[in-house]
């Protein structure tokens, strides 16, 4: 939960906390138990249901049945492979070096198709800079209470409180069509080069191009936002932190219930005779002129295109082929449309499945290709 200082979002919170105090007592009817067996409170919204009277819950159980098999213990290797995330102390952070450099050359290899130059971001993909991240952290605070002014800026440099995250998310999580593909080096790279579009500092220096990270100099790097978040989870007193502070409805709310006339401030002045009487008559419909169509596949392929593919086809970002381009585009043709499916479906080299947005349906992409083909000859 961020540090946050604005009454609606209390109230909120109280409301949530009644319905969380109501349901509680619904789950004591039950037997529901909301404690681990040492006695400390649940924190991740797990329940447990005891067999009493033949039933777990509202559900019947075989009461004679006294072993329950679900499959075998993993192994150490299994394990070893699935617990890869890095802490914030350094617990699970493997070695490896990376220059500021050599990460900006892989991000334009392999992330700059859907995050864009700089990090910016575009098309749903988040941006991973804005700028300064110092300065940028001071808008965090900030309240959109009218349109005209600027709301936070939540990036990686300005909003996450530890950089641990930054490299096993990568590590595990990227890029979107070839998890896990990268190595260590590269992911180090990749995080001192996202690190200099923050203007990050180590040791009191900005993090410049010829900066080498490795994971001594990882380890000291601090985010300004470190302190931004409560409870705090670091650490084996974490989850106790998270108790005591979900004990005391002063730290989310001011305790007190209100189910009317809450919000405090100018009332509401409303018009006391309305005019009605326009000429024309107002009309509420919404729909907009049809437009005309072919109804052909090239209609929903150029569609589609320019909502979803146009960003890197039309300039050439990451090694994608400029539409209309002949001579891009002679190699693919003369492979097939079949092998040109293929690829736009499942993705290839920096371009994501289905161009990264895969609500897409299969016939939809395919008329994508067709376009294309035909904006090619």
């Amino acid at each position: 939960m961020f540090k946050l200082d604005h009454k609606v979002f209390k109230n909120s919170i109280i409301s949530i906390a009644l319905l969380f105090g109501a349901s509680l007592q619904a789950d004591l009817n039950t037997g529901a138990s909301k404690t681990y067996a040492n006695g400390k409170r649940v924190i991740d919204g797990g329940v447990t249901y005891p067999v009493k009277n033949g039933r777990t819950g509202p559900y019947f159980v075989n009461t004679q049945k006294k072993e329950f098999h679900y499959g075998r213990p993993a192994t150490k290797n299994e394990i070893k492979a699935w617990d890869i995330d890095v802490m914030p102390d350094g617990t699970g952070l493997p070695e490896g070096k990376g220059s500021v450099e050599e990460g900006e050359e892989v991000y334009e290899e392999k992330c700059i198709a859907c995050h864009a130059d700089f990090a910016a971001g575009m098309n749903g993909y988040p941006a991973l800079a804005k700028g300064n991240a110092y300065e940028l952290h001071k808008t965090l605070t900030n309240q959109r209470t009218t349109p005209d002014k600027d709301g936070p800026v939540r990036v990686f440099g300005t909003y996450w409180p530890k950089v641990s995250t930054l490299w096993w998310y990568i590590k595990t999580g990227m890029p979107h069509n070839a998890p896990l593909s990268l190595s260590n080096d590269e992911v180090y790279a990749l995080c001192a080069y996202i690190m200099n579009l923050n203007e990050l500092k180590y040791e009191g220096e900005e993090i410049d191009e010829d900066f080498v990270l490795d994971r001594e100099k990882f380890l000291k790097i601090k985010l300004p936002n470190e302190n931004g978040f409560i409870p705090n989870i670091d650490g084996p007193n974490g989850p106790d932190n998270v108790r005591k502070f979900f004990a005391d409805p002063k730290n989310y709310g001011n305790g007190t219930r209100c189910m009317h006339g809450c919000k405090k401030g100018s009332k509401v002045v409303r018009i006391a005779t309305e005019i009605n009487d326009f000429l024309p008559p107002m009309s509420t419909k919404r729909d907009l002129p049809k437009e005309e169509s072919k109804g052909g596949k090239s209609d929903v392929g150029a569609k589609i295109y320019a909502s979803t593919c146009a960003m890197c086809h039309d300039s050439g970002a990451a090694g994608a082929p400029v539409k209309g381009d002949k001579s891009a585009w002679e190699k693919i043709i003369k492979a097939g449309k079949e092998k040109a499916y293929e690829n736009a479906i499942k993705g290839k080299g920096a371009m994501p499945p289905k161009g990264g947005k895969t609500s897409l349906k299969d016939d939809e992409v395919k008329a994508v290709v067709d376009y294309l083909f035909e904006q090619a000859k």
